[in-house]
């Protein structure tokens, strides 16, 4: 059920979107080996409770600070145990009346709202009490950290998958990932959720994580298989990354220092690039003074923004993908098309342009190599 009582700003600031039902049964399947009668289930941001509806013999809690959220809630869900309450604030296994050596898995679709995003920023408002312990400039890390305070045994949630992928992100999550595991992770777009789908689509993931002393390294996520349609699904360290090759981000000099300099918008993520710009001709404080001695990488990049419709919709919060090797070999191609599309650029490279149709053909022979079975 949509939830229809809820404006777009209310929506937004809230995180509540409707779960499709066919998330919500996988959810259960991920988490059904390791029901046990004495188990407590929790979603400690239930909205309208589609998550608790398939509780079987497992006692069922269900929490939202939307009051006429969980008011909804109860109308449908009969043998769950409902809290109008901030699950953020004073959290603890007493605050639901959870036995603390009780079994306890917490499942659903926590909100996700970063409020530094510019991505409806003027609408962004936070204004509830959250625990210091567990306080994030993004509300869903600081429900995964709630997780972790409830000692949760078993956690099967939706999130950004860039809580995972993005290291700035992951050690945001340093109390989280010191005592969870992640044991499953299948890969969904953010088109899925119709109310939310109006920007471009960003990867999430439904993550299942189980309590492990160990925790996790950012090493073990880049060697995670993530579940997709492919065949062998998706896994970060199969592929290299334009970041090892160029500056991404500015370096603060004197602007008098920029005469004859070429610029470049700032590079943050494959989602970024499709919204950006790449090449711009006047610096600004979001351009990047291009090195020329690694001008060819900037024309790549170029190259690859007008070839993201290739790429399914999981690498988005990606850098930008890259096989060197591959690239000097079709390196004319590159650097030609660049030229066709930024004119201006054609007196920093040392090399005669070749046919637009052969630029096409080994293009398409480059990107298809470079992304093997994810090639769209």
């Amino acid at each position: 059920m949509s939830q229809a009582h809820l404006g777009y700003e209310s929506r937004v600031n809230l995180g509540s979107y409707y779960t499709p039902p066919e998330i919500v049964g996988t959810a259960w399947k991920m988490i059904a080996p390791y029901l046990r009668p004495q188990t407590t289930v929790i979603d400690s941001a239930c909205g309208y409770g589609d998550f608790l509806k398939n509780s079987r013999q497992a006692t069922t809690i269900g929490c939202d600070i939307d009051e006429t959220a969980i008011g909804v809630a109860k109308k449908h869900n009969d043998e769950v145990r409902f809290f109008s309450t901030n699950a953020l604030c004073d959290v603890s296994r007493a605050k639901f009346g959870i036995p603390e050596k009780s079994d306890l898995i917490v499942v659903g679709n926590p909100p996700y709202n970063d409020r530094t995003s510019l991505i409806r920023h003027s609408i962004k408002d936070v204004n509830f009490d959250i625990d210091e312990d567990i306080a994030s400039r993004d509300l869903g890390i600081s429900f995964l950290r709630s997780y972790n305070k409830l000692e949760a045994d078993l956690i099967c949630v939706l999130h950004p998958l860039s809580y995972l992928i993005k290291p700035t992100n992951f050690r945001l999550l340093k109390e989280f990932t010191t005592n969870y595991k992640l044991i499953d992770g299948l890969l969904i777009s953010s088109w899925e959720f119709p109310e939310s789908a109006k920007h471009t689509p960003f990867p999430i993931v439904l993550a299942l994580y189980k309590r492990d002393t160990q925790g996790m390294a950012y090493d073990f996520i880049r060697s995670f298989r993530f579940r997709t349609t492919g065949k062998n699904g998706f896994c970060l360290g199969d592929f290299d990354y334009i970041a090892g090759y160029i500056d991404k981000y500015p370096k603060k000099k004197n602007r008098s220092a920029y005469h004859d300099s070429l610029f470049f918008w700032t590079l943050r993520d494959i989602n970024a690039l499709k919204r950006n710009r790449t090449f711009v001709e006047n610096y600004s404080t979001n351009t990047i003074v291009i090195d020329k001695q690694k001008l060819d990488y900037y024309a790549y990049i170029d190259v690859f923004k007008r070839n993201l419709h290739r790429l399914p919709f999981y690498f988005g919060n990606c850098d930008v993908l890259i096989n060197d090797e591959l690239f000097r070999r079709y390196r004319v191609a590159f650097i030609s098309d660049t030229v066709r599309h930024h004119p201006f650029l054609k007196k920093y490279f040392q090399v005669k342009p070749i046919a637009e149709q052969l630029t096409e053909t080994e293009l398409d022979t480059y990107f298809r190599l470079l992304f093997g079975e994810h090639h769209i």
